[in-house]
Order: C-alpha cells, then structure tokens, then sequence
C-alpha cells in the first residue's frame, strides 16, 4: 500500500470513528436532576402500603424531611440500627421529619414483620415492597440501604450498610430538616 492511500485509509477510520462517537453520545443534560437513587437527584417515587393498608406516596410527603430506610427482618444490621431509627424519629418527627421504613417484603417472610414491629415498637411507617419495583429503582444492592430526603424532595446523603449509630442519624437528619 502506498503512502498516499494508508494516510487516506486512516483518515476514513479517524472520520468513521468521529461519526460513530457523535451518534452514539449521550445527549442529555449532565444538569438534569431527574430521579436517581444518589445524593443531589430527586427522590425515585413510590408508593406502598402498610400491613394495615395505609398508603404512602413518597411525592405527597415533599415538605417534610424523610428518611427512607431500605430492610427485612431477616437483615442483622437492620435490627441492629432500627431502636436508634425509632428514637431518632421520636425526637424529630414533630420538626417535619418522617421514616418511611420499606420492607423488602418479596426477600422477607411478611409473618416476621408484624412481630418485628411489636419487639422493636415501632411508631413509623412501616411499608411492604411485594414487587421489588421500588428495589430497582434505588438501584437496591445491600440491605440496609437509607437515603435522606430534604423537604424539597432531592437526596441529600445515601447509606448503604449499617447499623447506622444515632450520631449519624442525628447528623443527617439535622441536614435534611433545615
């Protein structure tokens, strides 16, 4: 091949290839702060309801300061983090603060539920995820897993593990509020 004919080859694989990047871009917004399970995006919506069939739609609760605390009962840390949950909830909830408390009730058995609540006397919603939809859409990898909502709706600080200590709670939640 001549000298001529390989500089023309690489430039038609330079042009095929300059095409081929600018079709395949991703052309949205980097700013669009559309439903994301991390911090500084809104809030992936839900709703859900409660053993006793109460309905929670977390869009409805924009206002109020939320914590949504992914978990099961069969989950060690789960527990472990639920009595500093419920105290923080106590301490805070008539400052706006709300605990949406999510049972991955499709990986849970629901008759441990009920006595879960009982032994823990938890005072918050607690709500069945029968489908593993709200599971995809936190993108859920590890229980438990816990984000902070502030009042405008936008992910402040996601948790994935625990037990979360009342420290950090406290922390987070003093965020969110203001």
């Amino acid at each position: 091949m001549q000298k001529n004919q390989r500089i023309i080859l690489y430039l038609l694989v330079l042009i095929a290839g300059a095409a081929w990047v600018a079709l395949s871009a991703n052309t949205t917004s980097a700013t669009n702060k559309t439903s994301a399970p991390q911090a500084g995006f809104s809030a992936p919506d839900f709703t859900l309801k409660t053993p006793g069939g109460e309905e929670y739609t977390l869009s409805e609760l924009k206002g109020n300061a939320v914590l949504v605390n992914l978990w099961a009962t069969w989950c060690p840390p789960c527990r472990a983090e639920m009595p500093a949950i419920e105290k923080m909830y106590q301490e805070y909830k008539d400052q706006g603060f709300v605990v949406l408390a999510v049972d991955m009730t499709y990986q849970d058995d629901p008759a441990n539920i009920a006595p879960f609540i009982k032994k823990y006397n938890l005072t918050f919603p607690i709500l069945l995820e029968e489908t593993g939809d709200v599971g995809a859409a936190y993108q859920l990898r590890s229980l438990p897993s816990s984000y902070f909502i502030n009042r405008a709706g936008i992910i402040q600080e996601v948790v994935i593990g625990g037990p979360m200590s009342e420290a950090l709670l406290r922390t987070r939640i003093e965020q969110i509020l203001k």
